[in-house]
């Protein structure tokens, strides 16, 4: 299985940051999975909510404030500001994967942009049209994260994703088993302790979307 860090090991580390994303590759990480939103000023900043008030010192929507602003803010008491996608891009060694969530849509073109000729980046979403947005332009990996069983593997398969990302709740042996069939990697989400990553491991899914690294050493 491939151990791919949520947020950067967000159970162990300050999720989103560039601190993560180090500690995350130290850690032996396969892959490191971040969020991106666009803010005011267009850069494409690596945060999960629509807003700032749960990860960092300020308050208001990510979408109404500039880097400048979004920079100076301390996010999850590192001392630092919100970093942007290219930050993060930066920060991740070519021998390890990139998996980029894409919170919105309108975002796909400054996405590749900004990973450029990356071999193992993954584009993941809850929603459709952003991942289309993104095949439209590329032809780049995707997947589909899936907060409820029902249509996951058929949704994906329309999109011609290369991978599906089930909730570990209802990902089990049926559903890996579509999945390979439908020649789709399973990746479940999130992994938050060892039983679950054990489960999940006999299952026969590809990797593990997991909030530490101990859990993917099962």
């Amino acid at each position: 299985m491939r151990c791919i860090a949520h947020r950067g090991f967000a159970g162990v580390n300050p999720e989103n940051t560039v601190p993560a994303v180090r500690r995350a590759v130290e850690a032996g990480a396969d892959a490191i999975e971040v969020d991106v939103r666009r803010c005011r000023s267009g850069e494409l900043v690596v945060v999960h909510d629509a807003t700032v008030d749960r990860v960092t010192d300020g308050s208001g929507a990510v979408a109404d404030l500039p880097l400048s602003e979004l920079a100076s803010l301390d996010v999850l008491g590192t001392g630092r500001g919100m970093p942007t996608l290219q930050a993060v891009v930066d920060a991740v060694p070519a021998s390890v994967g990139l998996n980029v969530e894409l919170k919105e849509t309108g975002l796909a073109g400054d996405l590749l942009s900004v990973v450029g000729d990356r071999d193992d980046v993954l584009v993941s979403s809850f929603d459709p049209q952003a991942l289309r947005e993104v095949a439209d332009r590329s032809e780049c990996p995707l997947a589909l994260l899936c907060a409820e069983r029902a249509g996951a593997i058929e949704t994906a398969e329309s999109l011609t994703c290369a991978a599906v990302h089930p909730h570990h709740g209802f990902c089990d042996d049926a559903l890996v088993a579509a999945g390979h069939d439908a020649d789709l990697r399973v990746n479940a989400w999130t992994v938050r302790d060892t039983a679950t990553a054990a489960r999940l491991r006999d299952s026969g899914v590809d990797g593990l979307i997991s909030d530490a690294p101990s859990y993917c050493r099962v």
